[in-house]
């Protein structure tokens, strides 16, 4: 099962990946640096804090993603993300561009180079079940897509 296959529709997920970075530059380019502060609801981050989530989980990704190559039956470990969140006050928004788009480039490098049967390669999670390498490449474009769309309402009411 993946909850974020939804958010992709008919996109290709590796095409999603690889355009991310530069979508996110742009609607931060748009909200400035007081923009991304803001936050849309009591209790929901604002947008620098959803790209310092989109910074982590693309160091978890970039892990997920290796181990799930290098080893047989990879068990993924789940985390936290609002444990993970508490420390976000210490970044800034392009600190936390700058991780996400250089560690992005090397997992989409990565996923390019990879052939055909390596994205049938099983890995669990815990809580999701068995998976495919292919099944994190998805949850990542799906994920983006999702978090891209909190952003871009976050830049309308702006």
């Amino acid at each position: 099962m993946n909850p974020y296959a939804s958010f992709l529709g008919t996109r290709e997920p590796r095409q999603v990946i690889a355009s991310t970075g530069a979508r996110l530059a742009e609607l931060l380019d748009s909200l400035g640096v007081d923009g991304a502060q803001k936050s849309p609801a009591p209790g929901k981050w604002s947008a620098r804090e959803i790209l310092c989530h989109l910074a982590d989980c693309e160091i978890v990704f970039a892990f997920r993603l290796r181990q799930t190559l290098a080893e047989p039956h990879h068990v993924i470990q789940p985390f936290d993300q609002d444990l993970w969140a508490a420390n976000y006050a210490a970044y800034d928004v392009q600190s936390a561009l700058a991780v996400f788009t250089s560690v992005r480039d090397f997992n989409v490098k990565l996923i390019a180079s990879l052939p055909p049967e390596a994205f049938s390669k099983p890995v669990s999670h815990p809580e999701r079940g068995t998976m495919t390498f292919e099944t994190i490449v998805e949850t990542m474009g799906g994920h983006d897509l999702n978090h891209i769309g909190q952003i871009e309402k976050i830049a309308a009411v702006r």
